[in-house]
């Protein structure tokens, strides 16, 4: 009997080159989405950081210039232009993710549905070497009784 061969080895070999790819991106969007929620997080920090030395500065009656103020006033709002382009990176960041993820998902599907192609064929090719095993067998016993 011959060798099981499966005919569409060649794609199954490439949709798992092609899923292995769309991990490695899957796990960059997702390694890029944590960095910028980490730089948003830095940035909240500053804000807070400089809110806690505006109230320092201004509370129990102490003086303040209106130079000062106005610094402090230019640095809050440059601060808060600053979190809401990082908010529109982070939105952008985790469509990203998302549609990675999709690609991935669909990759696999595809692999698994080729996976179960292949063992369903594997299956008919040993249901075929018992088959033919089987008739060999019954052959040689049919010769056996016919000599005797």
């Amino acid at each position: 009997m011959k060798r099981f061969k499966f005919q569409l080895e060649t794609l199954l070999k490439v949709t798992r080159m092609k899923k292995e790819d769309a991990e490695v991106k899957f796990a960059e969007a997702s390694r890029k989405l944590e960095e910028e929620r980490e730089r948003l997080n830095e940035l909240l920090m500053q804000m807070q950081e400089a809110q806690h030395d505006y109230e320092t500065l201004t509370g129990e009656g102490k003086s303040i210039t209106v130079g000062r103020i106005m610094m402090f006033n230019s640095f809050f709002n440059w601060k808060r232009t600053q979190i809401e382009n990082q908010q529109q990176v982070i939105l952008r960041a985790r469509g990203e993710k998302q549609q990675r993820l999709n690609e991935l998902m669909k990759i696999m599907s595809y692999l698994k549905s080729i996976e179960q192609l292949k063992e369903k064929r594997w299956q008919e090719y040993q249901a075929e070497a018992l088959f033919e095993e089987q008739k060999m067998l019954d052959e040689i016993g049919l010769q056996l009784s016919v000599r005797k």
